[in-house]
């Protein structure tokens, strides 16, 4: 999966407990017709791959979601959600469409010759 939008913030590495695990958050803002800021988290070695960018870049981030599931200490069972980016790079404009080619004058067309008004019409338009 992917989402595709510009950057809005890119936060600093940050280390999580004893054991090491490094992370860092991007906020992408999507870009249509109700924006959405999703935020993205690389883990790890991935952490670099963000030093590359700046805000307001054109992105494509290709994802993976991650679910997990915690007991609180009251027994109760909790669902979390990551969406975890593994590589990123700029977003490549689209190439405009070809033109369409032209159409002929009216003129071009010879007319109609063999049109019989008492067949039935049963077009559905």
């Amino acid at each position: 999966m992917e989402v595709t939008g510009k950057i809005k913030m890119i936060d600093q590495t940050k280390e999580v407990g004893s054991s090491g695990f490094k992370k860092r958050d991007v906020v992408v803002t999507t870009d249509e017709q109700y924006p959405q800021h999703i935020l993205v988290q690389f883990v790890q070695d991935k952490c670099d791959l963000l030093n590359n960018y700046q805000v307001g870049e054109a992105v494509k981030i290709d994802i993976n979601l991650r679910g997990r599931e915690w007991t609180n200490p009251q027994g109760e069972t909790v669902y979390f959600n990551t969406i975890q980016g593994w590589r990123i790079a700029k977003a490549q404009a689209e190439a405009p469409a070809a033109p369409a080619p032209p159409m002929p004058a009216a003129a071009a067309f010879p007319p109609a010759t063999s049109i019989n008004e008492e067949e039935p019409d049963d077009l559905p338009f």
